[in-house]
């Protein structure tokens, strides 16, 4: 394949375009998605190369467009639903929870709802406590969806393109720290298997389970680490349902300790469920330590730029907790 560097946002719109063109069954819905290009020029350019019949720019109506989306998808449409930010999915949660997700099996199979639902989560921007919460895990909770949160260019690419081709609806969160982050994509397309964890770094002394931004902040820490003789290794399990336990706790077996890093706040986090998976497994015979989990405080996020870096975890937190961790024992 041919590699280069592109943006994490243009490795999202390289996706879309590439199964769009061999594909005329998907359509683009959302507000602004048009002529604006996205809230954050995600689909720059899609709607001269497309046309408007398949890049439908709607009125501010968030239930409208998912339960557009649903009812194209049981009619043989593969439709892409951008909602603007994840705060507003509240405002589709009906046609997502209760239609998408419940109707293949509510008709035996007969059925699907082959759709992507896009929408850009987390804080960073100062967009505030309406414009900055990651939701994702209410979603892993609910039965029939299926939810992905790429960390890198790479995954973004090849997990759209396997959510796209999916007969499942899939909740896709990007975060808005990462549109700009650089990594090398193939021109080509490929694939990543929904449900395919990625060890990102690997070591014997701890074992990082992080998502999205946290990947990232993770990996820096872990440099910072090693300068220290902590060798940590960095999972990222890219998507959340299904989820690739096994990857993590094989990983949690060779370590013997276990931190988990999410922005999403920390009560009913995802970080729950992966602490359940370890206790339920074979994992937890080989614990050195308790599990920590670092996750986003029980607030909502603030406009304050001081106020909102330390409403969720940031790099030295991750230094600070991984330190604390190696050093204890049960």
């Amino acid at each position: 394949m041919t590699t280069r560097e592109i943006r994490y946002l243009e490795a999202v719109r390289e996706a879309m375009i590439q199964e769009m063109e061999q594909d005329e069954t998907i359509f683009l819905i959302g507000e602004d998605i048009g002529a604006y290009g996205g809230a954050f020029q995600v689909t720059h350019g899609m709607m001269e190369k497309f046309g408007p019949e398949r890049i439908l720019d709607t009125p501010i109506t968030e239930m409208g467009i998912t339960g557009a989306a649903v009812g194209s998808a049981m009619l043989s449409m593969r439709p892409i639903a951008e909602i603007m930010f994840m705060d507003f999915v509240t405002l589709a949660s009906e046609q997502l929870v209760n239609q998408a997700a419940k109707i293949r099996f509510m008709f035996g199979g007969n059925a699907t709802v082959p759709m992507v639902l896009r929408t850009p989560a987390g804080s960073g921007v100062g967009g505030s406590a309406q414009h900055s919460q990651s939701l994702e895990n209410w979603f892993v909770h609910i039965p029939g969806l299926k939810v992905v949160m790429p960390s890198t260019p790479y995954d973004a690419k090849g997990l759209l393109i396997a959510s796209i081709r999916d007969d499942n609806p899939v909740v896709y969160v990007e975060h808005k720290l990462l549109y700009k982050m650089k990594g090398a994509v193939p021109e080509e397309s490929y694939t990543i298997p929904l449900g395919s964890a990625d060890v990102k770094r690997e070591g014997r002394d701890l074992t990082i389970v992080a998502t999205s931004i946290m990947v990232k902040r993770s990996l820096d820490a872990a440099e910072q680490l090693a300068a220290e003789g902590i060798e940590v290794e960095v999972i990222d399990p890219r998507t959340l349902k299904p989820l690739d336990t096994e990857t993590i706790i094989q990983s949690v077996i060779k370590s013997g300790r276990l931190l988990i890093v999410h922005e999403a706040a920390k009560t009913g986090g995802f970080g729950s469920e992966i602490c359940s998976v370890i206790a339920e497994s074979e994992a937890f015979g080989y614990l050195d330590a308790p599990i920590v989990r670092l996750a986003g405080r029980d607030i909502p996020i603030p406009y304050n730029r001081n106020l909102e870096y330390h409403a969720v975890p940031q790099v030295e937190d991750i230094v600070e907790k991984a330190c604390d961790l190696v050093k204890a024992r049960i």
